[in-house]
């Protein structure tokens, strides 16, 4: 085999594993809505791209087997959109050119001392994102609480993609419209960052709602909520939620919840957190 004839036949590999492994998933397995009928099985590009946070045409064209630029943060992220075990792991590593590395080890953008806060909130729940509304640090009460997990990337993201955040979320339709606002009232403040225009773009592929309503161009400043889930396992909690500014670290905010007073949410937190803490023991 010519040197020039072996990019092509990896590149062509690429592509096929990468539309194989797409179409063994259904959006179901994912936490997605179905969104109708289907041509073809399994999930589309679209939504592969969104569940890994890059952009649809950058992953278009990596499926295509185009020759562009990876790196090992995207591909990781494409192998948990993808579920694919170590051995598939390496081999979509090789596939695309690059050494497979060791699986990766636990890494810690955010300092130690905001990550001993956010487990200083617990039993609350409390989260890091950034400006682009990305999860950066989630403590142990917010994963219970919310069902957050490793495809969950970014809340907006999840908000509009994710079946069971949408189930459990008690007032999805009437918090959806605020929920936009603000992401497009923090987008303005970057209009130098493109990928509020790609992560938008994207979803509006994947999500009819959100495309409807990042339409109406609608912006909202509130740094407070009231957020309500019904968790299958212990009922409805109610929590009282603020959104807080870090001075060093601009663009990246705390968000916390307090469970609300009178709704009995504390004691059901309590539960739920002790039978976590049960399952982890057993």
């Amino acid at each position: 085999m010519t040197s020039e004839a072996a990019p092509d036949r990896r590149r062509a590999e690429l592509r096929d594993f990468l539309r194989t492994r797409r179409a063994r998933l259904t959006p179901a397995d994912v936490g997605m809505p179905a969104g109708g009928r289907r041509r073809t099985p399994g999930l589309r590009r679209e939504e592969v791209a969104v569940l890994a946070g890059v952009g649809v045409s950058w992953y278009t064209w990596l499926e295509q087997g185009r020759d562009i630029k990876v790196s090992g943060e995207v591909l990781d992220a494409i192998c948990r959109a993808l579920r694919l075990d170590g051995a598939e792991r390496e081999h979509l590593y090789l596939l695309a050119g690059l050494n497979p590395p060791p699986a990766p080890a636990a890494t810690s953008p955010v300092p130690a001392e905001l990550r001993r806060m956010l487990d200083a909130w617990a039993p609350r729940p409390a989260y890091i994102r950034d400006r682009r509304w990305n999860f950066l640090a989630i403590n142990d009460p917010a994963r219970a609480v919310f069902g957050f997990g490793d495809l969950d990337h970014n809340s907006l993201v999840t908000f509009f993609t994710s079946a069971r955040y949408r189930a459990v979320h008690g007032a999805w339709e009437q918090t959806a419209p605020g929920i936009v606002a603000r992401f497009r009232h923090d987008a303005a403040r970057y209009p130098d960052d493109p990928e509020f225009d790609r992560i938008a773009a994207d979803l509006r592929e994947v999500s009819p709602e959100f495309a409807e309503l990042w339409e109406r161009h609608e912006v909202s400043g509130e740094t407070q909520a009231v957020k309500s889930v019904r968790h299958p396992e212990v009922g409805e909690l109610v929590f009282d939620t603020v959104v807080l500014p870090l001075g060093d670290r601009p663009g990246d905010h705390l968000c916390l919840q307090n469970p609300r007073p009178g709704t009995g949410t504390e004691e059901r937190l309590a539960r739920l957190l002790e039978r976590v803490r049960l399952v982890r023991a057993s």
